[in-house]
């Protein structure tokens, strides 16, 4: 089948200083190929493009899908309120140890994952993604929950960014880890698929490896088994969003 059939879901995780410049623009890179060739790419993390939604909004088709993310915006805002928190303090403890400092910082690097295509639409948590192109979904950014309903959506290979180790596996479809940083690559090369590290070193561009992640995605759309896979390990990943009171 050819490329177009792939829906690529973005992601991610225990993000830290490299997120923003190695690991999540290089991913950018690799759904702007996808997209070229007719496929489907989704941005999803509400909560994690807080501050940076318009950058998004510019980039949308029209104005009625530019509305409809930016009322999602507003709908965190409020559904935050009520229960008691707020959309600045977003950054987790983890994410602050990784030198990141404000959510702004936290939600540039994020959009970055989602390239340079157009907006092509915005989509409700797990609501069926059937146009090709760049989607937005809202969902929380608790990573099993946000991918969970990437996947419901469509998504059939999903890659996973992290520099702080995050360990996430998803089934039914296959899941790409991509270090931020060399160290963490190093440190976890069972559950790592691609190392971004060189970007920051000057050892590789944000293309060049923008590109070897597309080659991945291909190669794992063709066969070839993830890290995750090869451990085995995702059986526990689905996570439904689950709003209100939980007992």
């Amino acid at each position: 089948m050819p490329a177009s059939h792939l829906v690529l879901g973005l992601k991610c995780g225990g993000s830290d200083g490299y997120s923003g410049i190695t690991a999540n623009p290089a991913l950018g890179v690799a759904a702007d190929l996808l997209i070229a060739q007719g496929g489907t790419a989704i941005l999803a993390e509400t909560p994690e493009i807080y501050g940076a939604e318009r950058l998004l909004a510019a980039r949308a088709v029209d104005e009625k899908v530019a509305r409809a993310l930016l009322d999602r915006i507003d709908w965190w805002r409020d559904y935050t309120a009520r229960h008691g928190g707020c959309l600045d303090n977003n950054p987790s403890p983890g994410n602050k140890e990784g030198g990141i400092t404000t959510i702004l910082e936290k939600s540039l690097g994020a959009v970055a994952k989602a390239g340079s295509a157009p907006l092509t639409g915005v989509h409700g948590f797990a609501e069926p993604v059937r146009q090709p192109g760049l989607a937005f979904m809202d969902t929380p950014g608790y990573d099993p929950v946000s991918v969970t309903g990437m996947v419901a959506g469509g998504a059939n290979i999903v890659c996973f960014t992290t520099g702080r180790g995050s360990v996430y596996g998803c089934k039914p479809v296959p899941s790409l880890k991509l270090a931020t940083n060399s160290d963490v690559y190093r440190r976890m090369r069972d559950d790592m698929d691609i190392d971004c590290g060189p970007i920051a070193t000057g050892e590789a561009t944000i293309d060049e490896i923008g590109r070897a992640v597309y080659d991945l995605i291909l190669a794992t759309a063709s066969g070839r088994q993830t890290a995750s896979e090869l451990l085995g390990f995702g059986d526990e990943e689905f996570a439904p969003w689950q709003l209100g009171a939980v007992m």
